[in-house]
C-alpha cells in the first residue's frame, strides 16, 4: 500500500485520535521532553503502532526543510469520502446540512484553514475538484492543525455536475463573489446549504458560477479587496453557523460594566 509521511504534533495526534488512517510507524524526537511527545507515543503504543525515537537531524532528513515539531508518522493515504456518504446522511438526519465546495483552491495553507473552520462550524463535508486544485496532502493536514483528519473530504471530477446533484436533492447552492449584489448577511442560510468558495486569484470559474442558485458578497469598507479565500470562507461559514443557532449565550453572573460618567472620561 502506498504511504506518506505525516508530520507535526497536531496532525499525527489527530490522525491517531480519528482512527481513519492506517499507521505503519510513528517517529518521535529522542531528545524531546515535551508532554505532547509522550502523549503521542503513548496513544500510538496503545494501538500497537511501532514508535521509534529518532534524533532531530534524522527527522529533518526524513521530512525535509519543513517544521515537523519533532513528530512524524508513516501512514496510509487520506481516506476520501464519496459524495453519497456526505449527501445521504445529511439529508436524512432532519438537521440543516452544510457543505463547503471549493473551486480550484491551490494553496495548502488556504485549504487547511478552510478545513479547520469547516470542522469548527460542524460542516457535513468539504468538496474539492480532482484537477487544478490542492488535495489532502500532509502539508494541508499541518495547515489545518490536524482538522483534516476528522472532516469528510470529497474529491469530484466535475464541480458543476456536483452542484446539480445537490440541487436535485433539495440543497441551495450559494457562491461567494465579491461583485454580487446580495450580502451574505441578508440571505437565509438555514436550510440545506452548500457554500462555494472560489480560487485565490480568479474566484469561482464562470461555469461553476452559473450553476449556483445565488451569488453572495461580503460587505467591505475601503478601496482594497482585503479578504483571501480562507477568510471569506470563514465569514460565510460562521454567518451560516450563527443563523443556525450558533449564537453565544450570556454567561451566568456576568454583568456589563456601567459606562463611565462624563467626569471620569479622559
Amino acid at each position: 500500500m502506498k504511504t506518506e509521511l505525516l508530520y507535526g504534533i497536531h496532525p499525527v495526534a489527530e490522525a491517531l485520535a480519528a482512527g481513519r488512517r492506517m499507521f505503519r510507524e510513528v517517529f518521535v524526537a529522542a531528545d524531546g521532553s515535551s508532554r505532547r511527545f509522550a502523549a503521542v507515543a503513548t496513544v500510538a503504543a496503545s494501538k500497537n503502532i511501532p514508535v521509534r525515537r529518532v534524533t532531530m537531524p534524522q527527522l529533518n532528513r526524513m521530512v525535509g526543510d519543513i517544521p515537523h515539531q519533532g513528530t512524524a508518522a508513516r501512514v496510509g493515504p487520506y481516506p476520501l469520502a464519496e459524495l453519497t456518504t456526505v449527501l445521504t446522511p445529511a439529508s436524512a438526519s432532519g438537521a440543516s446540512p452544510l457543505l463547503v465546495l471549493l473551486d480550484a483552491i491551490v494553496d495548502p495553507q488556504n485549504l487547511g484553514a478552510i478545513i479547520r473552520t469547516a470542522l469548527g462550524v460542524g460542516a457535513d463535508g468539504v468538496v474539492i475538484p480532482r484537477d487544478r486544485a490542492v488535495g489532502p496532502t500532509p502539508a494541508v493536514s499541518k495547515a489545518s492543525a490536524g482538522a483534516l483528519e476528522h472532516v469528510r473530504l470529497v474529491q469530484v471530477t466535475n464541480l458543476s455536475a456536483t452542484i446539480r446533484t445537490l440541487q436535485d436533492h433539495g440543497w441551495w447552492v450559494y457562491g461567494m463573489d465579491r461583485g454580487a449584489d446580495h450580502s451574505v448577511f441578508d440571505i437565509d442560510l438555514t436550510g440545506p446549504l452548500a457554500i462555494v468558495i472560489g480560487g485565490e486569484e480568479k474566484g469561482i470559474r464562470p461555469l461553476v458560477k452559473q450553476s449556483c442558485d445565488l451569488l453572495l458578497s461580503i460587505p467591505q469598507r475601503g478601496p482594497v479587496e482585503t479578504l483571501n479565500a480562507s477568510v471569506a470562507a470563514a465569514v460565510a461559514m460562521y454567518e451560516a453557523y450563527r443563523q443556525r443557532g450558533g449564537r453565544a449565550k450570556p454567561v451566568a453572573g456576568v454583568q456589563r460594566r456601567a459606562a463611565p460618567s462624563s467626569d471620569q472620561k479622559g
